[in-house]
Protein backbone atom coordinates (compact mmCIF):
# COMPACT_ATOMS: atom_id res chain seq x y z
CA UNK A 1 0.00 0.00 0.00
CA UNK A 2 2.97 2.23 0.23
CA UNK A 3 3.49 2.40 -3.92
CA UNK A 4 1.04 5.29 -4.00
CA UNK A 5 3.65 6.91 -1.06
CA UNK A 6 6.31 6.92 -4.03
CA UNK A 7 4.26 7.62 -6.43
CA UNK A 8 3.22 10.97 -5.62
CA UNK A 9 6.71 11.92 -4.79
CA UNK A 10 7.69 11.66 -9.04
CA UNK A 11 4.66 12.74 -10.42
CA UNK A 12 1.50 14.51 -10.01
CA UNK A 13 -1.26 11.54 -9.96
CA UNK A 14 -4.07 11.92 -12.19
CA UNK A 15 -7.79 10.66 -10.72
CA UNK A 16 -10.64 9.78 -12.53
CA UNK A 17 -14.18 11.46 -13.33
CA UNK A 18 -17.43 11.50 -13.14
CA UNK A 19 -18.89 7.53 -12.35
CA UNK A 20 -22.61 9.38 -12.48
CA UNK A 21 -22.12 11.04 -15.56
CA UNK A 22 -20.58 8.22 -17.67
CA UNK A 23 -23.56 5.54 -16.38
CA UNK A 24 -26.22 8.22 -17.80
CA UNK A 25 -25.05 7.13 -21.35
CA UNK A 26 -26.07 3.86 -20.86
CA UNK A 27 -29.61 5.14 -20.08
CA UNK A 28 -30.56 2.10 -17.94
CA UNK A 29 -34.04 1.27 -17.16
CA UNK A 30 -35.69 0.46 -14.08
CA UNK A 31 -35.46 -3.71 -15.09
CA UNK A 32 -31.35 -3.02 -15.76
CA UNK A 33 -30.63 -1.60 -12.51
CA UNK A 34 -32.80 -4.32 -10.94
CA UNK A 35 -31.02 -7.10 -13.05
CA UNK A 36 -32.17 -10.99 -12.82
CA UNK A 37 -31.40 -10.85 -9.08
CA UNK A 38 -33.49 -8.16 -7.74
CA UNK A 39 -36.39 -8.38 -10.52
CA UNK A 40 -39.10 -9.09 -8.04
CA UNK A 41 -37.82 -6.89 -5.59
CA UNK A 42 -40.66 -4.58 -3.59
CA UNK A 43 -39.27 -0.90 -4.24
CA UNK A 44 -37.69 1.14 -7.03
CA UNK A 45 -34.60 0.63 -7.73
CA UNK A 46 -33.84 2.84 -10.53
CA UNK A 47 -30.98 5.70 -10.02
CA UNK A 48 -29.27 3.69 -7.47
CA UNK A 49 -25.90 3.56 -9.44
CA UNK A 50 -23.75 1.53 -6.89
CA UNK A 51 -26.10 -1.10 -7.33
CA UNK A 52 -25.13 -1.26 -10.55
CA UNK A 53 -21.98 -3.28 -9.15
CA UNK A 54 -23.84 -6.25 -9.02
CA UNK A 55 -26.41 -5.89 -11.68
CA UNK A 56 -24.36 -4.37 -14.67
CA UNK A 57 -20.84 -4.95 -12.93
CA UNK A 58 -19.46 -4.71 -16.80
CA UNK A 59 -20.63 -1.50 -17.52
CA UNK A 60 -18.78 -0.67 -13.86
CA UNK A 61 -15.51 -2.29 -15.48
CA UNK A 62 -15.81 -0.75 -18.95
CA UNK A 63 -15.93 2.91 -17.12
CA UNK A 64 -12.76 2.10 -14.87
CA UNK A 65 -11.06 0.81 -18.02
CA UNK A 66 -12.33 3.83 -20.18
CA UNK A 67 -10.67 6.56 -17.33
CA UNK A 68 -7.05 4.34 -16.97
CA UNK A 69 -7.09 4.38 -20.99
CA UNK A 70 -6.92 7.95 -20.71
CA UNK A 71 -4.38 7.92 -18.66
CA UNK A 72 -5.83 8.20 -14.79
CA UNK A 73 -3.50 6.62 -11.80
CA UNK A 74 -6.30 6.31 -9.53
CA UNK A 75 -9.78 5.12 -10.14
CA UNK A 76 -12.53 5.58 -7.65
CA UNK A 77 -14.64 2.84 -6.61
CA UNK A 78 -18.85 2.79 -8.01
CA UNK A 79 -19.28 3.50 -4.23
CA UNK A 80 -20.68 7.04 -3.29
CA UNK A 81 -23.82 5.88 -1.60
CA UNK A 82 -22.71 2.46 0.13
CA UNK A 83 -23.58 2.93 3.67
CA UNK A 84 -26.56 1.97 5.39
CA UNK A 85 -27.80 5.36 5.31
CA UNK A 86 -27.27 6.20 2.27
CA UNK A 87 -29.15 2.46 0.99
CA UNK A 88 -32.02 3.16 3.48
CA UNK A 89 -33.60 4.94 0.18
CA UNK A 90 -33.88 2.37 -1.21
CA UNK A 91 -34.13 -0.50 1.05
CA UNK A 92 -31.22 -2.26 0.57
CA UNK A 93 -29.25 -1.36 3.90
CA UNK A 94 -28.47 -5.46 3.92
CA UNK A 95 -26.62 -5.33 0.81
CA UNK A 96 -24.01 -2.61 1.68
CA UNK A 97 -21.22 -4.76 2.21
CA UNK A 98 -21.25 -6.75 -0.94
CA UNK A 99 -22.29 -3.50 -2.64
CA UNK A 100 -18.43 -2.03 -1.39
CA UNK A 101 -16.64 -5.28 -2.08
CA UNK A 102 -17.58 -6.09 -5.32
CA UNK A 103 -17.39 -2.70 -6.43
CA UNK A 104 -13.72 -2.26 -4.87
CA UNK A 105 -12.99 -5.97 -6.27
CA UNK A 106 -13.92 -4.49 -9.82
CA UNK A 107 -12.16 -1.74 -9.78
CA UNK A 108 -9.01 -3.79 -8.15
CA UNK A 109 -9.31 -6.11 -11.45
CA UNK A 110 -9.24 -3.40 -13.73
CA UNK A 111 -6.11 -1.74 -11.93
CA UNK A 112 -4.35 -4.76 -12.16
CA UNK A 113 -4.56 -5.13 -15.92
CA UNK A 114 -3.71 -1.58 -16.84
CA UNK A 115 -0.41 -1.57 -14.64
CA UNK A 116 0.69 -5.57 -15.71
CA UNK A 117 0.22 -3.71 -19.51
CA UNK A 118 2.37 -1.13 -18.06
CA UNK A 119 4.73 -1.72 -14.71
CA UNK A 120 6.20 1.74 -14.89
CA UNK A 121 2.82 3.73 -14.27
CA UNK A 122 1.10 1.47 -11.37
CA UNK A 123 -2.65 2.32 -11.15
CA UNK A 124 -4.41 2.78 -7.92
CA UNK A 125 -7.92 1.62 -6.42
CA UNK A 126 -9.56 5.02 -4.36
CA UNK A 127 -12.41 3.58 -1.93
CA UNK A 128 -14.99 6.15 -2.72
CA UNK A 129 -16.69 7.19 1.30
CA UNK A 130 -19.70 9.80 0.16
CA UNK A 131 -20.63 12.19 2.50
CA UNK A 132 -24.65 10.32 3.29
CA UNK A 133 -27.35 12.38 2.77
CA UNK A 134 -27.76 13.38 6.53
CA UNK A 135 -26.04 15.83 8.26
CA UNK A 136 -24.49 15.86 12.02
CA UNK A 137 -24.03 19.43 12.01
CA UNK A 138 -27.35 20.87 11.74
CA UNK A 139 -30.85 20.34 11.48
CA UNK A 140 -33.14 19.36 8.57
CA UNK A 141 -35.96 20.97 10.33
CA UNK A 142 -36.07 24.64 10.64
CA UNK A 143 -38.59 24.94 13.11
CA UNK A 144 -36.50 22.63 15.05
CA UNK A 145 -32.87 24.12 14.90
CA UNK A 146 -31.50 21.04 18.12
CA UNK A 147 -33.18 18.39 15.87
CA UNK A 148 -30.37 16.04 14.15
CA UNK A 149 -31.13 13.52 11.59
CA UNK A 150 -28.25 11.06 12.58
CA UNK A 151 -25.62 11.26 15.10
CA UNK A 152 -21.75 10.86 15.07
CA UNK A 153 -21.97 6.93 16.10
CA UNK A 154 -24.86 6.12 13.34
CA UNK A 155 -22.21 7.77 11.09
CA UNK A 156 -19.17 6.05 12.35
CA UNK A 157 -20.75 2.45 12.63
CA UNK A 158 -22.15 2.85 9.23
CA UNK A 159 -18.81 3.99 7.74
CA UNK A 160 -17.17 1.34 9.52
CA UNK A 161 -18.97 -1.52 7.51
CA UNK A 162 -18.23 0.38 4.68
CA UNK A 163 -14.53 0.47 4.92
CA UNK A 164 -14.10 -2.79 6.08
CA UNK A 165 -15.69 -4.04 2.65
CA UNK A 166 -13.57 -1.16 0.80
CA UNK A 167 -10.86 -2.58 1.95
CA UNK A 168 -11.24 -6.49 1.59
CA UNK A 169 -12.44 -6.09 -1.81
CA UNK A 170 -8.96 -4.80 -2.73
CA UNK A 171 -8.73 -0.46 -2.21
CA UNK A 172 -5.38 0.76 -2.10
CA UNK A 173 -6.27 4.04 -0.38
CA UNK A 174 -9.95 5.57 1.22
CA UNK A 175 -10.93 8.64 -0.20
CA UNK A 176 -13.90 10.74 2.37
CA UNK A 177 -15.25 12.90 -0.56
CA UNK A 178 -17.59 15.61 -1.27
CA UNK A 179 -17.86 17.01 2.66
CA UNK A 180 -20.38 19.59 2.99
CA UNK A 181 -20.59 18.72 6.56
CA UNK A 182 -17.10 17.67 8.37
CA UNK A 183 -18.68 16.30 11.26
CA UNK A 184 -19.66 13.52 9.02
CA UNK A 185 -16.23 13.77 7.65
CA UNK A 186 -14.88 13.02 11.09
CA UNK A 187 -17.06 9.95 11.65
CA UNK A 188 -15.56 8.71 8.63
CA UNK A 189 -11.90 8.97 9.51
CA UNK A 190 -13.16 8.20 13.14
CA UNK A 191 -14.38 4.38 11.51
CA UNK A 192 -10.95 4.60 9.73
CA UNK A 193 -8.50 4.82 12.53
CA UNK A 194 -10.47 1.84 14.31
CA UNK A 195 -10.21 -0.56 11.44
CA UNK A 196 -6.55 0.41 10.95
CA UNK A 197 -6.47 -0.14 14.75
CA UNK A 198 -8.45 -3.50 14.74
CA UNK A 199 -6.44 -4.75 12.02
CA UNK A 200 -3.17 -3.58 12.61
CA UNK A 201 -2.47 -1.74 8.91
CA UNK A 202 -2.09 1.70 7.64
CA UNK A 203 -3.83 2.75 4.17
CA UNK A 204 -3.33 5.67 3.13
CA UNK A 205 -6.71 8.52 3.49
CA UNK A 206 -7.71 11.17 1.12
CA UNK A 207 -9.71 13.99 2.32
CA UNK A 208 -11.74 15.97 -0.14
CA UNK A 209 -14.08 19.10 1.05
CA UNK A 210 -16.92 20.82 -1.04
CA UNK A 211 -17.04 24.87 -1.46
CA UNK A 212 -20.54 24.99 -1.99
CA UNK A 213 -21.30 28.56 -3.11
CA UNK A 214 -19.44 31.71 -3.41
CA UNK A 215 -19.15 32.27 0.42
CA UNK A 216 -16.10 30.76 0.28
CA UNK A 217 -17.70 27.64 3.01
CA UNK A 218 -18.48 24.32 3.36
CA UNK A 219 -22.24 23.62 4.02
CA UNK A 220 -22.15 23.27 7.67
CA UNK A 221 -20.24 26.73 7.40
CA UNK A 222 -16.69 26.05 7.25
CA UNK A 223 -13.90 28.32 6.03
CA UNK A 224 -11.10 26.50 4.16
CA UNK A 225 -8.82 27.12 7.27
CA UNK A 226 -11.82 26.07 9.52
CA UNK A 227 -12.06 22.70 7.26
CA UNK A 228 -8.70 22.14 7.19
CA UNK A 229 -7.80 22.45 10.89
CA UNK A 230 -10.85 19.97 11.83
CA UNK A 231 -9.26 17.25 9.44
CA UNK A 232 -5.52 17.92 10.11
CA UNK A 233 -5.51 15.33 13.74
CA UNK A 234 -4.95 12.47 11.36
CA UNK A 235 -1.75 11.77 8.95
CA UNK A 236 -3.49 11.71 5.72
CA UNK A 237 -2.09 11.42 2.29
CA UNK A 238 -3.48 14.56 0.78
CA UNK A 239 -6.44 17.22 1.32
CA UNK A 240 -8.79 19.07 -1.22
CA UNK A 241 -11.77 20.07 -2.69
CA UNK A 242 -14.36 18.46 -5.26
CA UNK A 243 -17.76 18.80 -6.66
CA UNK A 244 -20.18 21.75 -6.67
CA UNK A 245 -17.27 24.58 -8.14
CA UNK A 246 -15.72 24.38 -11.77
CA UNK A 247 -12.04 24.35 -11.76
CA UNK A 248 -12.20 28.69 -12.24
CA UNK A 249 -13.93 29.14 -9.33
CA UNK A 250 -12.72 26.30 -6.84
CA UNK A 251 -8.97 27.97 -7.65
CA UNK A 252 -8.83 30.38 -4.85
CA UNK A 253 -9.91 28.44 -1.89
CA UNK A 254 -7.32 25.52 -3.71
CA UNK A 255 -4.84 28.45 -3.29
CA UNK A 256 -5.85 28.96 0.13
CA UNK A 257 -5.85 25.69 1.06
CA UNK A 258 -2.23 24.83 -0.46
CA UNK A 259 -0.42 27.73 1.90
CA UNK A 260 -1.84 26.15 4.74
CA UNK A 261 -1.10 22.73 4.43
CA UNK A 262 2.13 20.54 4.12
CA UNK A 263 -0.42 17.31 3.37
CA UNK A 264 -0.21 16.94 -0.27
CA UNK A 265 -3.18 18.43 -2.24
CA UNK A 266 -5.76 17.21 -4.30
CA UNK A 267 -8.67 18.85 -6.71
CA UNK A 268 -11.30 17.45 -8.99
CA UNK A 269 -13.72 20.22 -10.09
CA UNK A 270 -16.99 20.17 -12.49
CA UNK A 271 -16.42 20.79 -15.33
CA UNK A 272 -17.93 24.27 -15.17
CA UNK A 273 -21.33 24.96 -12.99
CA UNK A 274 -24.63 23.06 -14.90
CA UNK A 275 -26.88 24.65 -16.78
CA UNK A 276 -30.57 25.14 -16.89
CA UNK A 277 -30.81 21.79 -17.91
CA UNK A 278 -28.10 20.04 -14.93
CA UNK A 279 -25.85 19.09 -17.61
CA UNK A 280 -22.43 20.45 -18.06
CA UNK A 281 -20.97 22.26 -20.84
CA UNK A 282 -17.21 22.70 -20.16
CA UNK A 283 -15.17 21.26 -22.94
CA UNK A 284 -12.51 18.87 -21.80
CA UNK A 285 -10.05 21.74 -23.74
CA UNK A 286 -11.53 24.47 -21.49
CA UNK A 287 -10.95 22.93 -18.44
CA UNK A 288 -7.51 21.61 -19.67
CA UNK A 289 -6.62 25.10 -19.97
CA UNK A 290 -8.25 25.93 -15.97
CA UNK A 291 -6.38 23.18 -14.84
CA UNK A 292 -3.34 24.41 -16.16
CA UNK A 293 -3.37 27.37 -14.20
CA UNK A 294 -3.37 24.90 -10.96
CA UNK A 295 0.03 23.49 -12.38
CA UNK A 296 1.16 26.63 -13.00
CA UNK A 297 0.89 28.44 -9.89
CA UNK A 298 2.22 24.79 -7.76
CA UNK A 299 -1.36 24.03 -6.34
CA UNK A 300 -1.67 20.15 -6.73
CA UNK A 301 -0.58 16.66 -6.44
CA UNK A 302 -3.47 15.49 -7.50
CA UNK A 303 -5.60 16.56 -9.95
CA UNK A 304 -8.99 14.36 -11.62
CA UNK A 305 -12.49 15.60 -12.56
CA UNK A 306 -16.10 15.44 -10.69
CA UNK A 307 -19.64 15.95 -12.07
CA UNK A 308 -19.65 16.26 -15.80
CA UNK A 309 -16.51 14.74 -16.40
CA UNK A 310 -15.38 12.26 -19.25
CA UNK A 311 -12.47 10.08 -19.93
CA UNK A 312 -11.85 12.93 -22.64
CA UNK A 313 -11.56 15.55 -20.02
CA UNK A 314 -9.23 13.26 -17.83
CA UNK A 315 -7.30 12.64 -21.33
CA UNK A 316 -6.68 16.49 -21.58
CA UNK A 317 -5.67 16.96 -17.85
CA UNK A 318 -2.90 14.03 -18.11
CA UNK A 319 -1.50 15.13 -21.15
CA UNK A 320 -0.90 18.58 -19.35
CA UNK A 321 -0.13 17.21 -15.63
CA UNK A 322 2.90 14.58 -16.65
CA UNK A 323 4.91 18.26 -18.09
CA UNK A 324 4.70 19.54 -14.47
CA UNK A 325 6.54 18.20 -11.18
CA UNK A 326 4.54 17.87 -8.24
CA UNK A 327 3.37 20.65 -5.79
CA UNK A 328 6.26 21.26 -2.94
CA UNK A 329 4.50 22.67 0.19
CA UNK A 330 5.72 25.92 1.61
CA UNK A 331 3.30 25.72 4.23
CA UNK A 332 4.23 25.64 8.38
CA UNK A 333 1.45 23.48 9.24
Amino acid sequence: MSSIQEAIKKNILVLDGAMGTMLQRYNFSEEDFRGERFKDFPHSLKGNNDLLSITQPQAIRAVHAAYFEAGADIVETNTFSGTTIGMADYHLEDLVYELNYESARIAREVADEFTAKNPDKPRFVAGSIGPTNRTASMSPDVNDPGYRAVTFDDLRIAYKQQVEALIDGGSDLLLVETIFDTLNAKAALFAIEEVKDERNIDIPIMVSGTITDASGRTLSGQTVEAFLVSVSHIPLLSVGFNCALGADLLKPYLQTLSQNTSFNVSAHPNAGLPNAFGEYDETPQEMQALIKEYLDDNLVNIIGGCCGTTPEHIKLIADIAKDYKPRVSTAVM
